[in-house]
């Protein structure tokens, strides 16, 4: 529940609401993506340059930031008012019926919301990030192996991340072979990022995609592939994306005749290699050695990141067979795109 001093003066001075959720915005901009210049900063709040040159100078001068020559970064005064405020925020703005909501309709654990819309201001990245790494590093435990997947969503993740206790007991893997020609992007690199910033291990494993079906049965008699293997089935955590089907099959050159097909069998959405229609099934699936659906069952943690009114789609054709374990971190755009769609 708001309390009931802060309800008394939504009521008596309405603006004062609107005017403490913009600064608490920008200050959190700011925790995220600092050092940022005004432009960038006045772009990601969606506000006039003036505006956020003002709030700024106010956040400035009560020693909420520190403002520098190559931008404004957050103090641990302006953190410690972040902290307290949070709950606050959310429950006025209605994120947290928001996130119950569209949990239960998803049929999941929970559900964290972002301000914003990646797919209109890239840096809300950083903030699915940011709140993916706390979700992460809250739950998990030491002696534990974690499987990451790749792409820019989990990619954001291990900036957030600092040095876990005991970490040397978490291992990091790819939960599949790689995508696309971004390095960084690729599992391995991701899962090395992962225990370079928590001072856990990691391990590699390279799968070229393009290998026929003869080849692929060999690859999966190869001691690499069979240790990987093995990690899958003792794996505690998940860490992983949710692509759209149709830009994956293109990162993955997938031959015309491919496409058209998933395009026919209404393929949504991307995981872990297999593709989703609109109600969850497995249309199709790509040759590769990484988890398996039924192996997400048995593992205690899920953590999805995908973000983007345009992804709104994919992660509802994944999450519609997702395990009922998955946390999914989100931002505003893909969460009220859902809702809609479920909801109308």
């Amino acid at each position: 529940m708001i309390p009931k001093i802060i309800e008394a003066q939504r009521k008596l001075v309405p603006e004062m609401m609107e005017l403490l959720h913009q600064r608490y915005k920008v200050l959190k901009f700011i925790e995220v993506a600092g050092p940022i210049g005004r432009r960038p900063l006045g772009q990601m709040a969606d506000i006039s340059e003036r505006e956020c040159r003002n709030l700024m100078e106010m956040l400035r001068s009560e020693g909420l930031i520190r403002v520098a020559k190559e931008g404004a970064t957050i103090t641990q005064e302006g953190a410690a008012v972040l902290d307290t405020l949070g709950s606050t925020i959310e429950e006025w703005t209605g994120h947290g019926l928001i996130e119950k909501k569209l949990g239960d309709l998803l049929g999941i654990e929970g559900v964290q919301i972002v301000p914003g819309d990646c797919d209109e201001n890239p840096a809300v990245k950083s903030l699915i990030g940011k709140e993916a790494a706390e979700e992460f590093m809250s739950r998990i435990s030491d002696s534990q192996i974690i499987a990451v997947t790749g792409g820019s969503s989990v990619a954001a993740i291990p900036h957030h991340i600092h040095t876990i206790e005991n970490a040397d007991r978490l291992h990091f893997i790819a939960a599949r072979g790689g995508v696309g020609d971004d390095i960084g992007l690729q599992a391995n690199v991701i899962a090395a990022s992962f225990a370079e910033a928590s001072g856990g291990t990691y391990s590699t494993f390279y799968y070229p995609e393009s290998l026929s079906a003869e080849a692929h049965e060999v690859f999966k008699r190869e001691p690499t592939a069979i240790e990987m293997m093995e990690l899958y089935e003792k794996t505690d955590c998940v860490l992983h994306g949710i692509g759209n089907a149709h830009r994956m099959a293109n990162l993955r050159n997938t031959p015309e005749n491919e496409i058209i097909q998933l395009q026919e069998q209404g393929a949504k959405g991307e995981a872990f290699g297999y593709y989703f229609d609109g109600s969850g099934n497995v249309v199709h699936r790509i040759r590769t050695v990484g988890i398996q659906t039924e192996q997400l069952k048995k593992i205690p943690l899920i953590i999805a990141v995908a973000g983007g009114k345009s992804k709104a789609e994919a992660i509802m054709s994944y999450m519609a067979s997702a395990p009922r374990q998955t946390i999914l971190v989100t931002d505003e755009g893909a969460a009220r795109a859902m809702l809609m769609k479920m909801e109308g």
